[in-house]
């Protein structure tokens, strides 16, 4: 009887999961058919994902694989320091207890509301100064500390046993050795959690990237997609084959750390 009650639910998930799977498949389907199909509505899978791929290649004077390099190593340097700086920043917020560093956390959250756009141009202005236009420094340093992962990672933080730091203390535990040897172990889940949210925000930046890299040899991917919309005419079967190369890395990443993304995220709001 109780499992005659959940039916309707199970149709009522399998639906919705349909719903949500439905524009991956349609993106798949559409990068293997010509563009007119494409346009008329066709679902179903063609036979020109090859041309497509050839002229995606020859797109944009032949940028593709340049733009993956560097959205990738864009993202992974990003994502590797951004882990450190907020990871350092949420542990001592939360195990060093002081007044003023609550009021001045309570500041850095306070920029969470502040938009990219309200800080667009003096962080051009000054990353111009500093000579890193095109560069990876450049794209990655204003984003490299963040109030959200600041936040993650002192949530998490008090789940980190006191008695194990006071007694490695005893012990003449450096302050260095604590974090990187007993700290970061225990937060594995919201390393990996900081870790997916912060490379697929990269990677999916577009603005500031536009802003930043003015030279062909720097665009990324989302500037890559953008270019080749951008004409009179556009071939949606190669569109949408571009869309497909620059959505496999986040969807890959996700679906390695998913398990340790939900909970690093819930241990986050606990």
């Amino acid at each position: 009887m109780v499992q005659r009650r959940l039916i309707p639910t199970y149709i009522f998930l399998i639906i919705c999961s349909l719903i949500s799977v439905f524009p991956l498949y349609w993106m798949i389907a559409a990068a293997t058919n010509a563009s007119l199909n494409i346009a008329r509505g066709s679902i179903a899978f063609g036979d020109q994902l090859m041309v497509n791929f050839q002229h995606l290649l020859n797109a944009v004077q032949g940028t593709l694989w340049s733009s993956m390099r560097n959205s990738f190593l864009f993202s992974t340097i990003q994502t590797l320091f951004t882990l450190f700086a907020c990871s350092l920043a949420g542990y001592g917020f939360e195990l060093y207890h002081d007044k003023n560093k609550d009021r001045l956390f309570g500041i850095i959250l306070l920029a969470m509301m502040v938009p990219q756009v309200a800080t667009l141009v003096p962080l051009y202005k000054l990353v111009s100064d500093m000579n890193m236009l095109n560069t990876v420094w450049g794209f990655i340093l204003p984003t490299i500390a963040t109030p959200f992962m600041i936040m993650m990672f002192r949530q998490n933080s008090r789940n980190f046993p006191p008695d194990i730091m006071e007694a490695a203390r005893i012990d003449g535990l450096p302050e260095w050795k604590i974090f990187f040897k007993m700290y970061v172990p225990i937060q594995k889940s919201t390393y990996a959690a900081a870790a997916v949210i912060t490379f697929m925000t990269s990677w999916n930046a577009y603005l500031w990237p536009k802003v930043t890299m003015r030279e062909a040899s720097a665009q990324t991917m989302p500037m890559f997609i953008a270019n080749i919309t951008s004409g009179y005419t556009v071939d949606y079967g190669m569109t949408m084959l571009g869309v497909l190369f620059c959505s496999l890395p986040t969807m890959i990443i996700f679906f390695v750390l998913q398990k340790q993304f939900a909970e690093g995220i819930t241990g986050s709001v606990k």
